[in-house]
């Protein structure tokens, strides 16, 4: 029932528009208009007005025409930079773009998959339920549109987030993460001439980054330190330094550990360094915040057997999958909304080579539909 040809068409008129992060509207406009000329209701919500995009998430809905509980679909809008002016090029069945930017599969190609699997129930009049699709901004920026999302706008307390590789595979156990920033405040001096009085807090930054265990911690917990802002001259001590990081576990106890030794780390460095000093300092500010909360969904929840059970029809397999990164689920999820992770067959994303094969795309559309005809048979007949 897929229209590969329309599939195509569709994913490369949406990636030929512009939606980096923090400027969607274009490209949600659009996404408005094709699914309000196939009958959805739409609205699009304030998170804009506060993260600074110029349009907030979209949120699609049909009512459907069996009575059961709506279902979730979720895709997000923006793309990495560089992300302007995408020519797409189809060749021998696989998408990528000219080599100059990425191609915005990630996550475009989920929108075209949604686009295609909604058109067929509605061209062919499945039975459906009632169907919220959110769209999400600055997911890209740190899952942002998800985070400002007020879920009380959906009735849907399951559904699935489209937005990975594998089109056999679905993600039900993600990590925690916390993100961290340390500002070490030292003292400037003339690094030629005093160097003696100065406190040079790229130094104790240095010394602080170089006692920690970073990358893979075991098979659940990593850590990195991936950024740090410094110093305004090679011949002046640097007053100031900024050390920007991360550390993620499938158990929050790991996280909780290893957030603690990196902070440590930082205060141990600074306390060792006040003994010799009367001036209060180097001083050591901290921002410490929860980036996202793990997710686990066990493999009886309806919808990990839903999604097996779609597979199956379609003589496809589904495995349960674990991720190390975080996606918009890791948001819905702790709001209260149960989503696994589903694939396009993206590869590369974020990249210059990012490609696609149609023919996954085709895949995932197929499994999405029979996704929407089992949910609309009821969980309890699965």
């Amino acid at each position: 029932m897929i229209n590969k040809e329309r599939l195509a068409e569709t994913f490369k008129h949406l990636i030929s528009i512009n939606s980096v992060s923090k400027e969607e509207g274009l490209l949600s406009n659009e996404i408005k208009k094709i699914f309000e000329n196939i009958g959805a209701q739409t609205f699009i919500d304030d998170a804009g007005k506060i993260i600074g995009s110029d349009t907030g998430n979209l949120v699609v809905k049909f009512k459907g025409n069996v009575n059961v509980p709506a279902i979730l679909l979720n895709a997000h809008m923006d793309t990495v930079e560089p992300g302007r002016g995408i020519k797409p090029i189809f060749e021998n069945g696989i998408f990528k773009s000219d080599g100059k930017t990425i191609l915005g599969a990630d996550d475009k190609s989920a929108i075209a998959i949604m686009i295609e699997a909604i058109s067929v129930i509605i061209e062919n009049k499945i039975d459906h339920g009632p169907i919220e699709l959110v769209f999400t901004i600055c997911e890209e920026l740190g899952l942002l549109g998800a985070k400002h999302f007020d879920i009380n706008k959906l009735s849907a307390k399951f559904g699935y987030v489209i937005d990975t590789t594998d089109t056999q595979g679905i993600v039900t156990r993600a990590p925690a993460a916390n993100k961290f920033e340390f500002k070490i405040y030292g003292k400037a001096a003339h690094a030629g001439a005093v160097p003696e009085k100065g406190i040079n807090a790229i130094s104790l930054a240095s010394k602080a980054i170089a006692s920690l265990t970073l990358g893979r911690i075991d098979h659940e917990t990593t850590c990195n330190i991936g950024r740090i802002e410094g110093g305004i001259a090679t011949n002046i001590v640097p007053d100031l330094v900024t050390v920007k990081g991360e550390a993620r576990s499938h158990d929050e106890e790991k996280l909780e550990k290893i957030t603690n030794e990196i902070l440590s780390a930082f205060r141990n460095v600074i306390d060792d360094h006040k003994k010799d000093s009367d001036e209060g300092l180097p001083r050591l500010e901290v921002d410490l915040v929860n980036d996202f909360r793990r997710t686990f969904i066990p493999d009886d929840h309806p919808v990990v057997k839903i999604a097996k059970k779609a597979a199956a029809n379609l003589d496809m397999n589904m495995a349960t999958k674990r991720t190390g990164g975080g996606a918009d689920a890791n948001i819905f999820f702790q709001k209260g909304i149960i989503t696994g992770v589903l694939g396009t067959g993206m590869l590369d994303m974020h990249t210059v080579s990012e490609f696609i094969a149609l023919d996954d795309m085709v895949k995932s559309a197929e499994l999405l539909i029979e996704i929407l005809k089992l949910h609309a048979k009821g969980i309890g007949n699965i």
